[in-house]
């Protein structure tokens, strides 16, 4: 295997990769505009079937050109209010229970406080 070849193996790896973190990307944002399963499940079949229609596309710009319009389409097209579990990071449940501030004394002696 020459250096260019193996170059070229390389870089349509990495265009493997980003078209499949595109389509992970669109289909997690189509969750955020299909919230019932039955939908969902209609709409990532749609998308897999965008995806589809260009897989098999050999030439290396065509590709580029698609990955760049797919991409532009999602940031155009993603949710304004995409769904976030509760949990995590800008969810409902996240610091929920903020923290007690400096000033609250807490003290632990378990019935052995002297009353004063």
């Amino acid at each position: 295997m020459s250096a260019t070849s193996a170059a070229i193996a390389a870089y349509r790896a990495q265009q493997r990769q980003r078209v499949r973190l595109l389509y992970r990307r669109a289909l997690k944002h189509t969750r955020d505009r299909a919230v019932i399963r039955d939908l969902f499940y209609i709409e990532a079949d749609k998308r897999r079937a965008e995806f589809d229609v260009n897989k098999h596309e050999t030439s290396i710009e065509a590709i580029d050109r698609l990955i760049e319009k797919g991409e532009q389409r999602f940031e155009r097209e993603k949710h304004p209010d995409p769904y976030i579990k509760p949990w995590a990071l800008g969810g409902s449940k996240w610091q929920r229970n903020p923290p007690i501030p400096e000033e609250v004394e807490i003290v632990f002696d378990f019935g052995r406080e002297t009353h004063d």
